[in-house]
């Protein structure tokens, strides 16, 4: 309020001042900053509003579909994911909904599997089309360059 005050008082100086240059009161950076930051609108504080398009389903509705991505339904079924990469297995059983899953080095010397690509499934439990949750998924690998039944 101060500032418009400011900036009124200047205004009413110099249009009482009028033509002459010897009465025109001194320029001072002060009076410039003063006009500027009256003028200068405050930045938003607001957040960003999203907008959801309207056919979106609330999430914890069940429409069938998985909401993070994937073209299987999402029926918490066991896909068959043997012979795929260790990474494409467990993309595989997210898209049916289920998002944890465990791995374990079929040849018993307790290896971890730090590069899923580097992994092949040999083994799965349960069989595919068994109903799964979280957890229950068990895949046994190899690494892809180690024997397998796989082609």
């Amino acid at each position: 309020m101060a500032a418009l005050a400011a900036v009124g008082l200047a205004g009413a100086a110099l249009a009482s001042i009028g033509d002459d240059p010897a009465a025109s009161p001194p320029s001072t950076d002060a009076a410039r900053t003063t006009a500027s930051l009256a003028v200068t609108p405050a930045p938003s504080t607001t957040a960003p509003k999203f907008i959801i398009p309207a056919e979106t389903s609330p999430p914890g509705t069940d429409n069938g579909l998985n909401p993070f991505g994937g073209d299987s339904p999402e029926d918490k079924r066991m896909p068959d994911v043997i012979c795929m990469n260790l990474q494409d297995a467990q993309n595989e059983i997210q898209d049916h909904g289920v998002f944890f899953s465990k791995s374990v080095d079929a040849t018993g010397d307790g290896r971890r599997q730090i590069l899923d690509r580097n992994w092949i499934v040999v083994a799965q439990e349960p069989d595919a089309g068994e109903p799964i949750g979280e957890a229950d998924a068990v895949l046994s690998v190899v690494k892809t360059d180690e024997p397998n039944d796989c082609p």
